[in-house]
């Protein structure tokens, strides 16, 4: 698991030299890349036998320069249908996520503060969405270490501006 998550650590950002790990918590791991300035958190989804046409990641990330802290990101296992909603559901809870193409994000910045708080609590997460054929579709992703992993990234940017 660890390389799979430093696999696609490189595949996100570039270039691949610029980051810092913050360390590894359980099923994520915390990054740093003093260059753009950022940090973040990042996990990938749970191992799925369904067809994938890409590989689903979270991530919640501090951008020090536009003072963005804590913005969850959903990188989505398929493209979403246009116009199909996209929810999350966490601790009990259903939220609806924003997004294009395969990606989805908190509507907004209350929005990232619910999830981070209602990650905090939970055991696992899931993002459930309708592909462009129409059919269903969910990645999960496990928590555990989702909390330490936010904290060593936040605590990563505190310093850089």
């Amino acid at each position: 698991m660890l390389r799979r998550l430093l696999v696609l650590s490189v595949l996100i950002a570039t270039p691949a030299l610029a980051r810092d790990a913050l360390g590894t918590f359980g099923q994520w791991a915390a990054f740093r890349d003093p260059r753009a300035p950022r940090c973040y958190a990042i996990a990938m989804a749970a191992p799925s036998t369904l067809k994938r046409e890409f590989q689903p990641f979270a991530t919640v990330a501090w951008w020090p320069r536009q003072q963005v802290r804590g913005q969850v990101h959903f990188r989505l296992s398929r493209q979403v249908k246009p116009g199909a909603p996209i929810t999350l559901s966490i601790g009990g809870q259903r939220m609806v996520l924003v997004g294009g193409g395969a990606d989805a994000w908190a509507a907004d910045k209350r929005g990232d503060a619910a999830i981070l708080a209602a990650m905090r609590s939970a055991r696992d997460m899931t993002v459930q969405a309708r592909d462009g054929s129409g059919r269903g579709f969910t990645n999960t992703y496990a928590l555990e270490g989702a909390a330490t992993a936010m904290d060593a990234a936040a605590l990563g940017c505190a310093q850089l501006r």
